[in-house]
Parts: structure tokens; C-alpha cells; sequence
């Protein structure tokens, strides 16, 4: 399998998992941004349906420049329990949650979350989908894991500016559609890690995968436009939660 991973110039984060390699592997140079919160204020959610079933959130105010992004999460009850909706760039001060159930109440809320990114790496997978083998794979390259090494790296706080940060982050092609990620894991009190990816042509990353504390190595089987992209990982924590912003929902279009 002919795999190109080249790596990027100018990157911003990091991502996981291993094995033994299968086509090529890629090497990252260049300084990685970290983001440390400083003495922040918190953003005002507001919540307004644009329809009877659609729902759209703003956020506006705040003071947090050194968070990473947001995790949106929504509730039907005001005391949770909460689920995750999407993690959003900081730069993005707007999210639209699409057909809703009819009469329902719907609570939301945002996190902050913070953490400083890997060095990105360039990955070119070949053209195709999974061959009939891969489709009878059980995808044990692909889980999760901590691995661990004959030294252990050093470690620090992720609230202190500039530790933390993790590094060596490797890609390797397992299959047409298959990358696995490694990376060392410098940071003693991440609440997990997030694998991002930019495409190419675009100015911004979002969040492909979403892993536990310690992991350290992570397969992905990519979507047609993920084949070809850059790629990082970030170890974060969450900061304070926003208000709680409330819309009811009405009618569905059909009178249901």
C-alpha cells in the first residue's frame, strides 16, 4: 500500500494508538500552540427556536481567549443528564440542533475546554475503499490503548502554560480507509483526549474522535473526505460550565 504522510510545517495539535507498522509513518517538526486559561469570564448561552422542531444557540461575551473550544451538551430535564452534542472551535459563537422532538423541553449548556495540541501530521491515503478482507476485519488495531514504553516521559500540568504538551504523534496506514495514530502522553492530569482533523482547503480543525485519559494510541477508518488531511491530537480538561439555556419546542410541521 503506497501511503504518503508528510509532515506539517506549521501545526497546532496532536492524537493515538499503535501496533506494528503497515505502509508509512510520519514524522511532525514545528512548535505546537499550547492554550492556558487566564483569570476567564464566562460566555452568556442563549437559546431561540427558528422553527417549531429547530433550535439555535448563541453565545456572545466572556473573557476565556485561552480556551481551546466549547463542548455543546443538551438535556430534556434541567438537572441532566447531559449528552454531548459536538465540540466547537473558539472561534464559533453559533450552533443549529436540527428536528427536535415536537413538545419537548430542551436544556443546553456549554464547557470550555482547554489543553495545548500535538505537532499536525499530513496524511495521503490511496484511493479506494476496504477490500473484501478489510471488511471481515475485527478492527483490533483500532481500539483504544495505553502503550507503554521502557521509560516513562516526563509529565506535567496541563494549567501550567506551556507543560504538557504531547509529542512524537505517528501515523500509519493500515488499510485503504484505516490510519493508526500514536504519540507520547506528557501531561499527568488530562480529563482525555480529542484526535482533530483539518481537511484539505480548509482553515479549521474539528474533533474526530474523543478519547479517555492515558490512551495514547487510537485507530480511525476515515470518511471519503478524511483521507486526505492533517491531523493532531490534544490532551484537555474542561473549564467552568456556561448558564443553562431553555427553548420548548412545538408542533412537528405535520400537526404531530
Amino acid at each position: 500500500m503506497n501511503v504518503r504522510v508528510r509532515p506539517l510545517l506549521r501545526c497546532l495539535a496532536a492524537l493515538i494508538i499503535c501496533a506494528s507498522p503497515v505502509g508509512c509513518s510520519a514524522r511532525s517538526r514545528g512548535t505546537a500552540a499550547a492554550t492556558t486559561p487566564s483569570a476567564p469570564t464566562r460566555v452568556t448561552l442563549h437559546a431561540a427556536l427558528t422553527s417549531p422542531v429547530d433550535a439555535t444557540l448563541t453565545w456572545a461575551g466572556g473573557s476565556d481567549r485561552g480556551a481551546a473550544g466549547h463542548a455543546v451538551e443538551f438535556a430534556t430535564a434541567p438537572g441532566g443528564p447531559y449528552t454531548l452534542l459536538q465540540y466547537l472551535p473558539a472561534a464559533q459563537h453559533a450552533y443549529h440542533h436540527p428536528r427536535l422532538m415536537p413538545q419537548t423541553p430542551f436544556y443546553y449548556r456549554l464547557r470550555p475546554y482547554y489543553g495545548p495540541a500535538s505537532s499536525a501530521v499530513e496524511v495521503d491515503l490511496p484511493r479506494g475503499g476496504p477490500s473484501s478482507k478489510d471488511k471481515k476485519d475485527d478492527n483490533v488495531w483500532a481500539r483504544p490503548r495505553t502503550i507503554r514504553s521502557g521509560h516513562a516521559p516526563a509529565t506535567g500540568s496541563l494549567r501550567v502554560p506551556g507543560a504538557g504538551t504531547p509529542t512524537g504523534l505517528r501515523a500509519t496506514a493500515v488499510r485503504a480507509n484505516g490510519i493508526r495514530f500514536t504519540w507520547t502522553d506528557h501531561a499527568r492530569d488530562e480529563q482525555g483526549w480529542l484526535l482533530e482533523l483539518r481537511t484539505r482547503g480548509s482553515s479549521a480543525y474539528r474533533v474526530v474522535a474523543v478519547l479517555a485519559p492515558d490512551i495514547n494510541s487510537f485507530g480511525l477508518s476515515t470518511l471519503p473526505d478524511e483521507k486526505h488531511a492533517f491531523y493532531r491530537v490534544r490532551a484537555f480538561y474542561y473549564g467552568a460550565r456556561s448558564n443553562i439555556a431553555h427553548v420548548t419546542t412545538g408542533k412537528a410541521p405535520d400537526g404531530s
